[in-house]
């Protein structure tokens, strides 16, 4: 199996035209395979794309990137209903599955299933492959013995496996936003607060230590999921889809570093100094792989080269 990156969809309300410029810059630069776009989070945010949406598509598929379009995580109301059969059903696009609603349009088509619709055990990914799934990808909090358990299902049904390596670990979802909560609005009137965070807005502990990021209905890590050390020990287990969960800065750079260390071309430590210095600006994690708190830094295998 040859290993490949991914770049997973921007969870994040960005300006349209730095939303159209990021893809651009992705069909241009960036040595992923594959690339999810969609709005995945809010569903009163996919307008806002849309005027550029026909344009990213065209610039991605001709810089010969495989397109994967991203379905809602959550579903609660008529307008994440429409949005969520709008992309079901679309033809000419391959689907990724984030909440079950989707299936019912999916209806046995073949499609992906993302991070969201929590496979966990053996009989959650033989359901899903039984009803069209192609590839799964993980949730960030299951550890290596997980993985690798659910790997070897995953070659006996002929399904690819997916792991997120880099990018901030999304941990829940709410019917209600944070994001409008916290300047004092309700949902249906947030007026699209939430871009004020390009990133997320930083949830501190009372002590006042960065503990979380909010987007919008969704609970992220503070920290950036980097699984540098641990991708041979993915590759080995039967991994062959490695996922970056894109950020405002640093998103090509890190793809450039997992490339050339995919690659055979810098060392672990040396991905990991360039890492450092791609302007994430927040501390790195990876205690879910070693069932450790998933804000953890494990650097007990770093030195293996």
């Amino acid at each position: 199996m040859i290993p490949q990156l991914t770049l997973g969809p921007v969870l994040y309300n960005w300006p349209a035209e730095n939303w159209r410029d990021f893809y651009f810059e992705v069909a241009d630069e960036a040595p992923v395979k594959t690339v999810f776009i969609g709005e995945a989070i809010c569903s009163k945010r996919a307008p806002l794309f849309a005027p550029y949406f026909e344009e990213v598509v065209t610039r991605l598929d001709n810089a010969g990137k495989q397109l994967v379009f991203s379905t809602l995580a959550e579903v609660t109301n008529n307008i994440d209903r429409r949005l969520m059969k709008q992309v079901a059903t679309s033809e000419g696009f391959f689907v990724e599955a984030n909440d079950t609603s989707a299936l019912w349009h999916l209806d046995g088509q073949p499609h992906a299933i993302g991070p969201y619709m929590n496979v966990y055990n053996e009989d959650a990914l033989a359901f899903f492959a039984a009803n069209g799934a192609q590839s799964i990808c993980l949730s960030p909090e299951i550890p290596a013995s997980g993985i690798a358990e659910l790997s070897k299902l995953a070659s006996k049904l002929d399904v690819e496996l997916e792991v997120q390596i880099f990018g901030r670990i999304p941990l829940a979802l709410s019917a209600r936003c944070y994001h409008a909560r916290a300047h004092g609005k309700t949902r249906d009137s947030c007026q699209f607060i939430c871009d004020r965070d390009v990133d997320g807005m930083v949830l501190d502990t009372l002590e006042g230590r960065p503990f979380l990021t909010v987007n919008g209905i969704q609970t992220q890590s503070h920290t950036c999921l980097n699984l540098v050390n641990e991708l041979d020990e993915l590759a080995a287990a039967g991994v062959g889809r490695f996922r970056i969960s894109p950020q405002s800065k640093g998103t090509i750079a890190a793809a450039k570093v997992f490339d050339a260390l995919l690659n055979s071309e810098i060392t672990r430590d040396e991905a990991n100094e360039c890492l450092q210095a791609c302007g994430i600006g927040v501390p790195f994690s990876n205690g879910f792989f070693h069932q450790q708190p998933g804000f953890t830094w494990q650097a007990g295998n770093a030195s293996r080269q």
